[in-house]
């Protein structure tokens, strides 16, 4: 066999080799060890609590989980750009393009929920209005940042490639996951390193202190809280 060959056929087994790795979508890994963000999908019971529809009919229900999955995609866009690889905003525009007769109709069948429970006319739609800023408010982290930000990622590019009238399926499946993720949770490997750090001070207790020096007596016990020998 010639050099060529051999190498022809080293490169092609090589190629092989890699496919596996080259057919999975880049995606951010925050975590060594990632915390569990599986959760049971929604039954229409679990998705009235959980998305604030209280009293709401199966149709009513598909339309908020379908808003809520645009509420919480959307948040993502907004909060999760330092992660390009996440493709936060990309996957929300694509789907609000592809699923846009279905968030319509979410919008509208939601609007009729809050004009039949909180009065029709301005109350429904305050009411609607006020619902509105409050998903988007609940959505929102700082702490869980970075778990809500992963997970928003998963579920957004699901979103994107499910049929048309199908968000609401990606929603029943994957909003539970998002919620799951607000809730802050770290490095399940290594722990979460200044998590549980607390500064141990000194007695404040005036009777510890003469003109800004500490009594020893007092010193005595903070030395021993901190385990400190003199």
């Amino acid at each position: 066999m010639s050099f060529r060959s051999a190498l022809r056929t080293s490169l092609c087994s090589l190629s092989i080799a890699l496919m596996p790795l080259a057919a999975q979508p880049a995606a951010a890994q925050f975590y060594w060890s990632p915390p569990d963000m599986s959760a049971p999908a929604f039954t229409d019971s679990n998705a009235a609590i959980a998305l604030g529809l209280p009293g709401a009919t199966a149709e009513e229900i598909k339309a908020g989980l379908a808003w809520n999955l645009r509420a919480a995609l959307n948040v993502a866009a907004l909060q999760c750009q330092f992660e390009p690889t996440l493709l936060t905003v990309d996957n929300y525009n694509a789907m609000i393009a592809h699923h846009d007769a279905e968030l319509d109709a979410a919008q509208a069948t939601l609007l009729a929920y809050f004009q039949r429970t909180a009065g029709k006319g301005r109350a429904g739609q305050s009411a609607a209005d006020m619902y509105n800023t409050r998903i988007y408010s609940g959505y929102s982290t700082v702490q869980a940042q970075k778990g809500f930000c992963q997970e928003a990622g998963v579920v957004g590019r699901q979103a994107i490639f499910a049929d048309r009238g199908a968000l609401a399926d990606v929603a029943r499946a994957g909003l539970a996951s998002i919620k799951k993720s607000l809730i802050q949770a770290g490095e399940q490997y290594y722990g979460m390193p200044g998590d549980d750090y607390a500064v141990a001070l000194p007695s404040f207790d005036p009777g510890c202190w003469k003109k800004g020096v500490l009594e020893p007596v007092c010193h005595q016990a903070y030395n021993e809280k901190v385990g400190v020998t003199p």
